[in-house]
């Protein structure tokens, strides 16, 4: 079981790290709830560990993260609370090795600065360390359809899509550039990214937007995917994911709004309309009841594994 002090500390950082999934998970019921929390907190703190790191200590810091897998994923037991909750969770819902390995993976792109060429480029990077948390999340809530695997992992893929455009100007400070090479040369921008560094040039902004939007349309279409596997949530876990599916996919309707201007300022959700989207996330829900019901008879019959993603090419391309 456990700590309740290691739960109490992994709620605060979910409530620190992100108001919108902090927001939805209060949406899940017990234990799913508690255990989301600690699942975020493993992720932040491997982001933290790398990002934290001078860059020159980065590959050292994503080694000792792998260290720590090793022991999660063991039969000791860690000494640190928030490693030792995550390998309570990971004990109790059955969480393959494979998905943190792959989110590590993606860390590993980031520091080896990886240029991605392609939108398949892209694609795996966001299978890397937004799919992976997606699928985690099934063990979590107890999804009981192996075949809505698919779904969750494109849901990921949209919220991290829409990460990617919301942050353009963020990332463009910290030398980042995570839209690929052919969308900037599709629309004008092919030399941008040897511009990081230095103040974004203005002329460039125009075929920015247009990759942006590109990008955002993009999203749409995993987002749909995505909606397809909510009836193989139990109801308030369904109900938490579409909230917070519903609350990202507004981030990118705030930025289409805006014309795709992302140099504007970090495009945000206010809590009312954060609200508002939680209630029409319940009455998308309960329309959704006869789709349940029909798949929870189906399962009656047939339970397949939960176990078959076994890497981005079981999920990619859409």
């Amino acid at each position: 079981m456990t700590d309740a002090d290691a739960i109490r500390q992994c709620r605060a950082t979910l409530a620190r790290g992100s108001k919108s999934f902090a927001l939805a998970g209060k949406l899940l019921p017990q234990p799913a709830r508690d255990y989301a929390a600690v699942v975020y907190t493993w992720c932040r703190r491997a982001d933290d560990a790398v990002d934290d790191a001078d860059p020159g200590d980065q590959p050292a810091a994503l080694a000792q993260l792998q260290t720590e897998l090793d022991l999660i994923y063991s039969s000791a037991r860690p000494t640190e609370v928030t490693l030792a909750a995550f390998q309570d969770v990971v004990r109790a819902t059955g969480i393959p090795e494979l998905y943190p390995r792959e989110l590590l993976a993606g860390m590993a792109m980031d520091v080896a600065q990886t240029r991605y060429q392609t939108i398949d480029d892209l694609l795996l990077y966001c299978y890397r360390v937004a799919s992976t948390v997606g699928l985690m999340m099934c063990h979590v809530m107890g999804l009981s359809d192996c075949r809505a695997l698919d779904n969750a992992a494109h849901l990921g893929i949209a919220m991290q899509l829409t990460n990617i455009c919301r942050d353009v100007a963020e990332d463009w400070t910290l030398g980042r550039l995570y839209i690929p090479e052919e969308l900037l040369e599709k629309h004008g921008a092919g030399e941008l990214r040897d511009q990081l560094g230095k103040p974004m040039p203005a002329d460039a902004q125009p075929a920015l937007a247009t990759a942006v939007r590109e990008l955002l349309s993009l999203a749409d279409r995993y987002y749909q995917s995505g909606d397809a596997g909510l009836p193989a949530l139990p109801w308030r876990c369904a109900l938490a994911i579409r909230a917070a599916r519903n609350i990202y996919a507004a981030i990118g309707e705030e930025l289409a709004a805006r014309h795709c201007d992302v140099m504007g300022g970090r495009a945000v959700v206010p809590l009312k309309t954060k609200l508002e989207l939680v209630a029409r996330s319940a009455v998308q829900e309960v329309s959704a009841s006869p789709i349940r019901a029909q798949s929870a008879l189906r399962l009656s019959k047939y339970q397949p594994p939960l176990d078959r993603i076994a890497g981005p090419e079981d999920v990619l391309p859409l």
